[in-house]
């Protein structure tokens, strides 16, 4: 491969707009400082992260051609690229040079010349085995020596020339001519035949285990034919099979063979649909989250969600917030995963309560309210939705579990194949765009629990939230994926009906409210009814219970009856006023006063002289009869006050009988011995025994005596061990692991801090308790990622579910 300069000049070549379409689309490229020169951008575009990040934004032709460059090595050309791929009709030609264009325009590949197609290194390294391919020749035999390239030219019947460069180079020809090598295996023994046949279909692999001297001289039957002609390669530092160079497995393959190419998408089952059909069951879809989204927030300012001690909400508490809101769990899920990612919603302690944001944002009209959902739902690192694990295990909300890149990209890969739809066609199954969502972006996660459609899961989620609408992408989808915002709230606004600000009040004691109830008329009902059902209509119904929470809240009859009668499309019906008057009638008739002591006596002039005493103003003395005073101060409190302004005042008992205040002389059980030395291990110090400093000794002394004391000795471990903490990755640990003795602790941290392997009992959120070995550990407080050899896949753990350790 050539130098970076390659990929500066070219950069140089574009005009400003196609520089400018590199760098939108390679937005990592400007995560940085501006670049200063064309060759400071050329050198950040071929920085290993900036490769990984553009990966997952490419369709599957995207990565098939790469792949295919990848496999073609150094020596990639347009010709053998379109060979390669079978790509010789006029269509392929277009579809091949429109994927080498939008590949370009990611920096990803770039022309040299005429011909010659370059990549970055990163993306060639990105694949191990680019199309179930070795390395190429040049590669496998960097290591030979140039007696042994003489002698594989030699057998070959080729001149070997004079240097070991020219020899590799004459090789590499011989063994790129596919009729040559092809002709050469023709001539070969039949066993060798079969394996090199065999080698060409298979996968290689590598071995890691790297050894001195020559490797095992045990080869396969057939093999030494094959190595001593270059068509098989055998590493001379690592045990493992031979190796099989990239140019002679493709042309053992023979030219039927071609890379996989789909430039075209999958076909999908279209139907004709309308855009007023779209936008209307968009509308209709928006409006009803919208009002949903109200109600399971307004559940959640009136009664915080509390979290799991494993972190997220859990299914009583999301059943709880379903069923006050009237929504389904995905709608719940939804709404509380997009509600923290706008910051609506916040920790504190062991709830979710809503933060000051959702005070301003309650007040805003439904399309405003939904926009702010929308565009968090468009940009969440999650599925929010997905309620079962891998293991079929329930899944909390809110579980702040680790970035998902790829069901970002799964929602992304939604907006593009939806959008790539033909106008006025939709598909008519929805679960027909999955196939389209993995051609858009093949990296994407499905969380769609297994059995079902692909991405099932994330186009529920489009439908719900009325971005997708009988089988095609909604005026709202299309500016959510182009990244439209303004547009995004005019669209909005004009198919979002505003928040309704009054109610129709019936003389059965029931508000009804169509559409998404106002945040100002909510709260009235909320304070006078209670709600019943929630969503495009919302019912509320009064009785004597609500009123009087209502007279409780400091409400008068007539400003509740007033502020009905304004919220009410009619007048308020007669059932209804009745209750209020009846109600207000009895409210009060019963009073309850706090009153911590109570000070009785038979002179009423007594009592009342007390009442008035200035220096009695701190009990808050009140009357309550002309021999009766309370007090919110404890009987101790108010005895002592007494006595000190004068009076003589006894105490009671609960019963009424005179309490006997006699005071029993304090004595201690036993004398404890003398402690010395507290919290320091190990015998004293001469520093620390000050009865052995003399009685006249001086202050330079006594410095001299500390200076040459040992240092403190450090805390030790929570656990009463004695044992102080080894590393901070135990101390994180042990702040997690409540359930782990402190030598099960300093197992998982080493475990952590060497990468060796572990086995541990865990309980899953479900209750049950499993044993899993674990390796590969990373921590990231309060969980912990590792490969998990029961289900041969990485796994996010909780540390506070880990209840024991073994040896793996």
């Amino acid at each position: 491969m050539k130098s970076r300069s390659t990929l500066a000049t070219w950069l140089s070549e574009l005009d400003g707009s196609r520089l400018g379409r590199v760098l939108a689309m390679r937005k990592d490229a400007a995560s940085s400082p501006e670049p200063r020169s064309v060759g400071e951008l050329a050198d950040r575009l071929q920085r290993p992260g900036s490769v990984a990040l553009a990966l997952p934004h490419l369709t599957l032709p995207c990565l098939q051609v790469s792949e295919a460059l990848a496999a073609l090595g150094a020596r990639a050309s347009r010709d053998s690229l379109a060979e390669l791929l079978g790509s010789t009709s006029s269509a392929a030609v277009h579809a091949l040079d429109a994927t080498l264009e939008a590949l370009s325009d990611w920096a990803l590949v770039w022309p040299d010349g005429d011909e010659a197609l370059r990549m970055p290194m990163p993306l060639r390294q990105a694949w191990s085995t680019p199309l179930g391919l070795d390395a190429p020749l040049e590669e496998l035999l960097s290591g030979a020596t140039s007696e042994e390239l003489r002698g594989m030219l030699a057998i070959l019947g080729v001149k070997p020339p004079g240097t070991k460069q020219q020899r590799l180079a004459a090789l590499v020809e011989q063994h790129s001519d596919a009729e040559r090598v092809a002709a050469l295996v023709a001539r070969a023994p039949a066993v060798t035949r079969k394996l090199l046949e065999q080698s060409a279909r298979s996968t290689p692999r590598q071995s890691l285990f790297v050894v001195f001297g020559a490797p095992d001289p045990d080869l396969q039957p057939g093999a030494r034919w094959a190595l001593d002609r270059g068509l098989l390669v055998q590493d001379r530092h690592r045990y493992g099979p031979v190796r099989m160079p990239a140019e002679v497995a493709l042309a053992l393959r023979g030219a039927d063979w071609h890379a996989p190419f789909d430039p075209l998408p999958p076909v999908t089952q279209l139907g004709p649909v309308t855009p007023s059909e779209v936008e209307r069951e968009a509308a209709v879809a928006a409006t009803a989250f919208a009002a949903h989204a109200a109600s399971v927030l307004s559940a959640c300012a009136t009664a915080p969600p509390t979290r799991l001690k494993s972190g997220g909400i859990g299914a009583r508490e999301l059943a709880r917030l379903g069923k006050t809101a009237q929504a389904d769990d995905a709608v719940v899920r939804i709404v509380l995963e997009t509600a923290y990612a706008a910051g609506l919603l916040g920790r504190d302690g062991d709830r979710m309560p809503p933060t000051e944001e959702y005070d301003s944002w309650a007040e805003q009209e439904p399309a405003e309210q939904f926009t702010v959902l929308l565009r968090a739902w468009r940009d969440l690192p999650l599925t929010p939705t997905r309620a079962r694990d891998e293991d079929n295990k329930a899944l909390p909300a809110l579980a702040g579990a680790p970035d998902c890149g790829g069901c970002l990209q799964a929602r992304h890969g939604l907006l593009a194949a939806a959008a790539g739809l033909p106008a006025g066609q939709g598909v008519k199954v929805a679960s027909e765009l999955g196939p389209l969502v993995a051609w858009h972006r093949p990296l994407a996660d499905d969380a769609s629990p297994e059995g079902t459609a692909p991405f099932g899961t994330v186009i529920r989620e489009g439908e719900l939230l009325g971005v997708l609408a009988r089988g095609a992408l909604s005026p709202l989808g299309a500016h959510l994926a182009a990244h439209a915002d303004e547009e995004l709230s005019i669209t909005a606004r004009r198919l979002l009906p505003p928040a309704t600000t009054t109610a129709r009040i019936g003389a059965d004691l029931t508000a009804v409210v169509t559409g998404t109830t106002s945040a100002r008329l909510a709260a009235l009902l909320d304070s006078t009814a209670d709600r019943e059902t929630s969503g495009t209509a919302s019912v509320w119904r009064f009785s004597a219970g609500s009123i009087r929470r209502a007279l409780d809240a400091g409400r008068s009859p007539d400003d509740i009856t007033a502020d009905l009668a304004a919220a009410s499309t009619t007048a308020l019906p007669q059932p209804l006023t009745y209750l209020i008057a009846d109600t207000a009638r009895s409210h009060g008739r019963v009073r309850v006063a706090p009153a911590a002591c109570v000070i009785h006596g038979d002179e009423p002039a007594l009592l009342a002289e007390l009442a008035a005493h200035r220096a009695l103003a701190k009990l808050a003395l009140r009357q309550l009869a002309p021999t009766v005073l309370v007090s919110g101060s404890p009987p101790a409190t108010a005895l002592a006050a007494l006595r000190a302004a004068g009076y003589a005042p006894v105490a009671e008992t609960a019963g009424g009988t005179v309490r006997i205040e006699k005071r029993l002389p304090q004595r201690a059980a036993a004398v404890p011995p003398p402690r010395r030395n507290v919290g320091r291990r190990g015998p004293r110090t001469t520093a620390t025994r000050a009865s052995d400093m003399p009685a006249d000794a001086g202050m330079d002394v006594l410095a001299d005596r500390l200076l040459k004391a040992p240092p403190t000795a450090p805390e030790p471990d929570p656990f009463g061990s004695g044992v102080p903490f080894a590393t901070d990755t135990e101390e994180i640990v042990a702040g997690y692991a409540k359930h782990l003795s402190y030598s099960d602790v300093r197992q998982v941290a080493h475990a952590i801090d060497t990468g060796a392997a572990i086995t541990v009992e865990y309980i899953a959120t479900s209750g049950n308790r499993t044993v899993r070995t674990l390796s590969d550990l990373e921590l990231d407080p309060p969980y912990l990622e590792a490969w998990c050899h029961l289900r041969e896949a990485e796994r996010v753990f909780t540390l506070s579910r880990i209840h024991g350790v073994m040896p793996a």
